[in-house]
């Protein structure tokens, strides 16, 4: 790469500016320190690139001054001086000039490299010994000169190494404790034969496995508790970092301005008043115009002259819009370009109090057989539930882990703070992100206490903070032996007003706060969770605890802690097939309880504030004391709804009872039957939900239809659509109209079903994505602005703006649909009543059947003879008739005819 290198500098030196014709008109080269051989061995040696140029100015043009028998050429020490004058730093001797100008000799040696040994094409000898040593080489005889000659340059010479003496600089020690030596005795097993047995004939016969005399028993390796490992060595890292602040503010500057106006009134002097009141035009158009004025004074009187009467004549018929005013707008869109694997969206969220705030959980695209082929390089992706804010699509606020991945979760209705999940392994994990409240909230405040809130312009995030997001470990997870043994399909947290004990029994809640979940799993059970203590702590187990302290890492709150890894279900629901030994496998589960969080959400955010700003003054969250409400007296609650829906993977829909009954048999607390089954959808139920404006109205999709169900009415369904074109994969209903939902497909159409407009079809069908749609979830903003959340297979979370006509409802939609279901109600009786009249018929009719043969058979062989007679006879007479009336016969032969 050098002579390149230098060649290139050579040339580009020689060409000639274009400005002047002086000399040295370009910059003079930095003198750096010549570069020699030293390190082969030759520090006399200096290589030099020489240019066609230089080789004709000095008489060393290779092949012609240059040859092999004479490769080298002695060069005037004043010529190159002259050469350094004429070229200056273009000169090619100008990289040696220094050695050139402290060379004693006058004539220097250059030598040309015919084999290119030192990189370059010619090397200057920068010394009077290297010179006097290369002109007078000693000379080898014929014989050694023939024997190089053979001798190939690439041959290795082998040296022998030389003893030297042994320094020592103290490895001996680490060496000496890096080693493994035997620590534990060497046991010794001897194992003998008889010598008569050697060679004898071997006889193969039975043996019982199960007797552990003769048979083989395994070895399993278990951890031995009082064997530990000493650490000798631990290499840690520390780094005192001062604690950063970066706070700003900003006012609103208003420039003070001093303005004043004033005006006075236009008077007439007297003698104008005089002559205005003599004025006949005046007085006579105030005698013209004081009666209309008077009518208008008193029609403003009795009625409103502002008034809409085109709106007075019928109700606003808004949802039959234009297409433009009921299509979804894209508003924004998420999607994590961190973690570029092969993720889809499993859950969606939006934040109870803080707005503009949305939490997603990420899957692994795999099935089954791929998670256990995988299940070595899944282990090393992180498990995630993203937190999205609209002031920053590309970055997620806070990244909550779990040790699996998360396919439903849900804010606690108490506090958002704490957070509960259900993973693939069955697993319940636990997050409380009190510690990162102030990070992201972003709820305004004023001094008026007003209940309106509005979304900040800016997320309220340090700028740094915006790049790197928050990782937030897990606080507790419960027991995987005592648990779910498959996904968790389904999350709730119960009401805040009630809890149920290991029976299902209803009391009234102790804490005041939520502290029961509900889980739904593909193992085919239901089970019933409690996060706080079983019992009570007492002095002497709060001594206990102490003394058995596990120290955690700082960044986990202790909030769940003596849950963690031995948590385990309040009570286990499984739902019977009946006769079979098999049990129905649940997917999706609906409380009687869950349109309370609907009706009460401002209550919600306003209880959640008042908790908030009680924790910022001081108080212990109720969280952080759950022993607190332990020792409160259970009141039971009478006449409490128990019973609740379930959809199941075979496409049916159950309503069962969670409360336990006694097996009269064994005594043993064991699940009722349900109430009813109706199988409906043709494939696995995703979406189980309660209207938000109708307690008992419940809708289900599954497969490739949707249904809609009224509680205590399971003869059937109040509207079961017909298949459609794609399968269905989520739903929801709208949070502000009664008759509107929303329903995404697998190709990537979402279908918005108003019951006002049409009720066989939806109204209108909008692609979003092109792929499949995994979850849908509303969130209104305000009064005049809502939003949906929907999420697709690849793991993009679209958000859109709802248009005015699905979000507003008409004037009197809700009685309107009430009276629709209502009328469906009556007309599924009227069909239960139809039903059961056909039934009583058809069983008269059967009955009726029966008489009829019985009849016949007790007749006697004279009566049936002459009834076949009297048939055949007026058989007779019919076929006579036809053949008359044809005219084949006449009537004489008629009479022959029946003679015959």
């Amino acid at each position: 790469m050098a002579p390149k290198s230098q060649k290139q500098k050579s040339s580009a030196g020689r060409k000639k500016p274009k400005w002047g014709k002086t000399k040295q008109t370009l910059p003079d080269r930095e003198e750096t320190e010549p570069i020699n051989m030293e390190r082969m061995g030759h520090p006399e040696i200096y290589p030099l690139v020489l240019t066609t140029q230089t080789q004709e100015i000095f008489n060393c043009r290779i092949d012609e001054d240059i040859t092999d028998e004479q490769p080298y050429k002695l060069i005037k020490k004043e010529d190159i001086f002259a050469d350094f004058q004429n070229r200056a730093a273009v000169s090619d001797f100008y990289p040696v000039k220094k050695v050139i100008q402290e060379y004693p000799g006058d004539e220097l040696l250059v030598v040309y490299d015919k084999d290119f040994k030192y990189e370059v094409n010619f090397y200057l000898i920068g010394t009077e010994e290297g010179k006097e040593n290369y002109l007078n080489s000693p000379e080898v005889p014929e014989e050694q000169e023939e024997y190089k000659e053979h001798i190939p340059e690439d041959i290795y010479i082998y040296k022998p190494p030389i003893s030297k003496p042994w320094v020592s600089l103290g490895s001996e020690k680490e060496i000496a404790e890096e080693s493994v030596k035997e620590s534990t005795k060497q046991i010794t097993y001897m194992i003998s034969r008889k010598r008569s047995e050697f060679g004898a004939p071997i006889k193969f016969s039975d043996q019982n496995a199960s007797n552990v005399k003769d048979a083989y028993i395994e070895c399993i390796a278990y951890p031995d508790r009082h064997f530990a490992l000493k650490q000798l060595e631990k290499d840690v890292g520390m780094q005192v970092v001062p604690k950063v602040k970066d706070t700003s503010t900003q006012t609103r500057w208003t420039y003070p301005k001093n303005a004043i106006t004033q005006y006075y009134p236009r008077e007439l002097s007297e003698e104008e008043k005089e002559t205005f009141g003599q004025s006949k035009p005046l007085s006579d158009f105030l005698n013209n115009t004081c009666i209309s004025v008077e009518i208008a004074l008193q029609q403003n009187e009795i009625m409103n002259t502002f008034i809409d009467d085109w709106k007075c004549l019928a109700e606003e018929e808004s949802s039959f819009g234009d297409k433009t005013d009921t299509h979804l707008k894209e508003y924004q869109s998420f999607t994590d370009l961190h973690n570029l694997t092969e993720k889809m969206v499993t859950s969606v969220s939006w934040h109870p109090t803080i707005y503009g705030l949305i939490a997603v959980s990420v899957a692994a695209r795999l099935s089954l057989e791929e998670r256990v082929h995988f299940s070595g390089k899944l282990l090393l992706q992180p498990s995630l539930i993203l937190f999205w804010s609209f002031s920053d699509p590309i970055h997620p606020q806070l990244m909550l882990e779990s040790p699996d991945d998360i396919f439903c979760f849900k804010f606690c209705p108490s506090d958002p703070n704490i957070i509960a999940g259900g993973c693939i392994n069955g697993q319940i994990v636990m997050w409380d992100i009190t510690a990162h409240a102030d990070r992201i909230e972003n709820i305004k405040t004023g001094g008026s206490r007003s209940k309106k809130v509005t979304l900040k312009p800016m997320f309220l995030l340090e700028p740094d903070s915006n790049k790197e997001a928050t990782y937030i470990r897990h606080c507790a997870v419960s027991s995987i032996e005592n648990g779910h043994k498959k996904v968790i399909t389904d999350i709730h947290w119960l009401s805040d007003t009630f809890e149920i004990n290991r029976s299902g029994t209803v009391f009234e809640n102790r804490n005041g706060i939520c502290c029961q979940l509900v889980t739904c799993s593909a193992d085919c059970t239901i089970c019933f969770w409690d996060i706080r203590p079983q019992k009570a702590l007492t002095p002497q187990l709060i001594e206990k605890k102490k003394e058995e302290h596990i120290e955690t890492p700082l960044d986990v709150p202790s909030t769940f802690l003596h849950l963690d890894l031995s948590w385990k279900p309040l009570t286990k629901i499984r739902l019977s097939k009946g006769e079979t030994s098999l049990d129905h496998c649940p997917t999706k589960i609906s409380l009687s309880e869950d349109n309370l969080l609907y009706k009460a959400q401002e209550g919600m955010e306003d209880k959640i504030l008042a908790q908030s700003k009680a924790v910022k003054a001081g108080e212990m969250n109720p969280y952080h004391n759950l022993e607190a409400g332990l020792a409160n007296h259970l009141k039971p609650i009478e006449d409490f709804c128990t019973k609740f829906l379930v959809g199941t993977e075979e496409g049916g829909v159950i309503y069962t009872d969670w409360k336990m009954e006694r097996d009269p048999e064994t005594g043993r607390l064991m699940t009722k039957k349900p109430v009813s089954l109706s199988t409906i959808h043709d494939g696995s139920v995703h979406t189980v939900q309660r209207s938000p404006f109708y307690k008992d109205i419940i809708l289900t999709i599954g497969g490739w239809n949707v249904a809609i169900w009224k509680e205590g009415v399971m003869t059937g369904p109040l509207l079961q659509s017909s298949c459609a074109p794609k399968r269905y994969t989520a739903g929801h209903w709208s949070l502000t109209r009664p008759g509107v939902f929303y329903i995404g497909r697998e190709d990537g159409y979402i279908d918005i079903w108003d019951l006002l407009e049409k009720t066989h079809e939806p109204a209108l069908s909008q692609n979003i994505c092109i792929t499949m749609i995994t979850y849908i979830k509303p969130w209104t903003f305000s009064a005049k602005q809502q939003f949906i959340a929907i999420a697709d297979y690849y793991g993009t979370l679209h958000i859109l703006e709802i248009p005015w006509t699905l979000s507003h409802p008409s004037t009197n939609e809700v009685s309107s649909m009430n009276y629709y279901f209502e009328r469906e109600v009556k007309h599924l009786e009227y069909v239960e009543e139809r039903k059961k009249i056909r039934e009583q018929e058809k069983k008269e009719m059967e009955l009726e059947l029966e008489k009829t043969k019985v009849k016949m058979y007790q007749k006697s062989k004279e009566q049936l003879e002459a009834e076949l007679k009297m048939d055949y006879e007026s058989y007779l007479e019919l076929e006579k008739n036809i053949l008359i009336n044809l005219g084949f016969i006449k009537v004489k032969e008629t009479m022959s005819f029946m003679d015959l």
